[in-house]
This record gives C-alpha cells, structure tokens and sequence, in this order.
C-alpha cells in the first residue's frame, strides 16, 4: 500500500493503491486490527458512546451477546488469541458511525473504499470521463463525415 505523512494506514489521494505483497510471515495483523478497532471505540468515546453502549448496541443489531469485556480483549494488542471475529467488525463500524478498518482491509487487497458522497462523486467522474470520450468520438465522427462525399 502507499502511505503518505498523514498516517500508517492513510492512503495518499493521487496514488493508485497496490495490494500487500503476500511474503511469509508478513500478514499476521491481529495488532493492527486492535488499533484499528481501539480508535474507534476512542472515536465513539469522543462522540459520547462509550464501550457499554457499544456492546449493548452490537448485541441488539447481531442478536449475539457482545460484551464489554470482548470489545476490550479485541482492543488490545496483548491478547492475542482475542481478535475481532470477522463477523463483529462492520457491526462495530456501524455503532460507531466509522470506518477505519473496512479502510484498511480494502487498502490490504489495494483497493480504496468509497462512502456515501465520495461513491456518488466517483460514479459522477467516471460517467464525465465516458461523456468526454463520446464527444471526442462524436467529434471525430463529423470531422470524417465532413471529409467524405
């Protein structure tokens, strides 16, 4: 992945992502993953949610039991064998009203996540760029209509 001044997982805009090379030994991200979802629960703590309502809230959406106590253990680096199940994290995004670990895990298959304004202003580029080829192509068109006779 690039990675610009702003942050270890911060993509810089103008560079096209590039998937995590697969070396051995390289790809044991349980500590990353504690960051991530430590931050969050930080950033849920800054907006007033703090790690009771956040189970409580995760336990209602997945009918599961989500404990403060698993919301610590998958917060901290130390515990190891306690990572994020797969299946709580995009409900833990949710609750929290954040991202950073979808983010990350689109930026480790060299992808760049888009959300809610930033889809709509790419799918508004992307049909722009069709627009200006078919003009281009249109042009060319009339210019060898012209031409012919």
């Amino acid at each position: 992945m690039t990675r610009r001044a702003g942050g270890a997982h911060t993509l810089d805009l103008f560079e096209i992502p590039r998937a995590v090379a697969p070396m051995p030994g390289s790809m044991d991200y349980r500590a990353v993953v504690s960051e991530l979802i430590s931050r969050m629960m930080a950033e849920a703590h800054t907006a007033g949610i703090d790690r009771h309502e956040v189970a409580a809230r995760a336990s209602r959406l997945t009918g599961k039991d989500v404990t403060k106590a698993m919301i610590d253990g998958y917060t901290s680096p130390g515990r190891e064998e306690f990572n994020c199940p797969l299946w709580v994290a995009p409900v833990l995004e949710i609750v929290c009203c954040s991202t950073p670990l979808a983010n990350w895990h689109v930026g480790v298959h060299g992808g760049r996540m888009s959300v809610g304004a930033e889809t709509l202003d790419a799918e508004i580029g992307r049909i722009m760029r069709e627009r200006e080829l078919a003009d281009a192509r249109l042009r060319d068109l009339k210019d060898l209509r012209r031409r012919v006779r």
